[in-house]
């Protein structure tokens, strides 16, 4: 039997994905008040970066510059940076149906560049997991309606891939770090790639900044910052120490479901196909957790 660190892990991911899907309503609401997307980004990554530096302080967590560090720290450009970037670029030009579908590969691409980089053996039964939960999001997620031009699918193709390029090459090159070093510096990577993106959008005049315009609205921002990057991050890195990236990849569809439950929580009503579907991608995320619990765990520590 697995050791009860093997299910650490894997409850750190779920958790994860909870943020992500809580996060994600959080920051449609601020966006709802008027706050433009590019600053929301620096906004929330300023908050998900004070949060991981006051648990370091308060965890008494010293990170130890090293190179692979530094490499690591550069996948936070990628990921958030510009897989955000690119998804909102992308966005323009697609229909939010039409997202979804291409987001939901992520799982897919995830697994396959594992085989690819990490020489990971999937298992059949993780591949039929995540082909189900794919099916399961596209029944919560989806509207008639996808379309888009050939730019914007290339740009949110680019965002996804961003993604997948993260979770792969963070897992391979963990080692010895403590995942909230690790997450905190990306994080910091990030909101300088963010001020710069916004800062250069705002002065070629492509997007206006569209400050928060009240205190609530600030306060809002840096909660759903808090929550859909520095909590979810961190607890991504450190279920991702210790299970295959194509298992990491595999719990993924939960987020929708997490955002499905937030939304429903503060109002939203769901449909019968929205049920079926939230109850495939939890049926499925259980399978495939499941079936790593049942296999030799990855080895790895659980950190700070």
């Amino acid at each position: 039997m697995s050791p009860p660190s093997s299910y650490r892990h894997v409850l750190l991911l779920v958790a994860a994905t909870a943020c992500w899907g809580c996060g994600t309503v959080l920051s449609k609401h601020v966006l709802g008040r008027g706050v433009a997307p590019l600053t929301l980004l620096a906004v929330e990554l300023a908050a998900s970066s004070l949060v991981l530096t006051l648990a370091m302080l308060l965890l008494r967590v010293r990170p130890t510059p090293s190179p692979a560090l530094v490499t690591l720290a550069a996948l936070g450009i990628l990921n958030p940076g510009l897989a955000y970037a690119l998804g909102l670029l992308g966005l323009v030009s697609i229909t939010a149906s039409m997202s979804v579908l291409l987001w939901a590969t992520e799982p897919i691409l995830i697994m396959l560049l594992a085989v690819v980089l990490l020489r990971e053996r999937i298992a059949p039964a993780t591949t039929a997991a995540v082909i189900t939960a794919m099916v399961g999001v596209l029944l919560v997620t989806y509207r008639p309606g996808a379309s888009g031009d050939a730019t914007g699918v290339v740009l949110t193709v680019g965002a996804v891939s961003a993604c997948a390029c993260y979770a792969v090459l963070t897992r391979r090159l963990l080692l010895d770090d403590s995942s909230l070093a690790v997450v905190l510096a990306q994080q910091l990577a990030a909101l300088c790639f963010a001020i710069v993106v916004a800062g250069t959008a705002s002065v070629t005049g492509a997007a206006e900044l569209g400050l928060p315009a009240d205190l609530a609205t600030w306060a809002l921002a840096a909660a759903s910052g808090m929550v859909y990057y520095g909590f979810a991050f961190w607890f991504f890195v450190a279920g991702l120490r210790g299970v295959p990236a194509s298992t990491a990849g595999s719990l993924l569809p939960l987020v929708p479901v997490f955002g499905l439950a937030a939304g429903y929580l503060l109002g939203d009503r769901l449909i019968d196909r929205q049920w079926l579907g939230a109850v495939l991608v939890i049926l499925a995320a259980v399978a495939a957790a499941a079936c790593h619990l049942g296999d030799r765990p990855v080895t790895g520590r659980v950190d700070r």
